[in-house]
């Protein structure tokens, strides 16, 4: 199995909005990422809003322990894309804060 890339969906709510914007806008500015839109109503497998950052296996090593250490308790869920939608989110996720439940009924393999 190999990983093509990693997502890394930023959660928040209507009162840490700002803060997951700045998280965000300072990644980007940071690291080569492609960075989705903010999202203010739940997406996808998620069940809360977040936006994703989308990035290569070699910036790994250098962007996830900067949002462990730059979060400020935001919820940050990270998933590599290997082709197998189901296996990735529910087998090979990497959970920062609280671990949420993600809808697997919305993901195929």
């Amino acid at each position: 199995m190999q990983i093509y890339c990693y997502h890394a969906h930023i959660y928040y709510d209507a009162t840490t909005l700002d803060q997951a914007v700045a998280l965000c806008d300072d990644a980007e500015r940071r690291f080569p990422l492609q960075r989705g839109r903010t999202h203010r109503q739940p997406v996808g497998p998620h069940p809360d809003w977040s936006c994703q950052l989308a990035f290569e296996p070699g910036v790994f090593g250098e962007l996830v322990p900067w949002l462990a250490l730059n979060r400020r308790g935001l919820v940050v869920f990270i998933h590599p894309l290997t082709g197998h939608e189901l296996t990735d989110h529910r087998d090979h996720a990497i959970w920062m804060g609280a671990v949420r439940p993600l809808d697997l009924s919305v993901l195929s393999d």
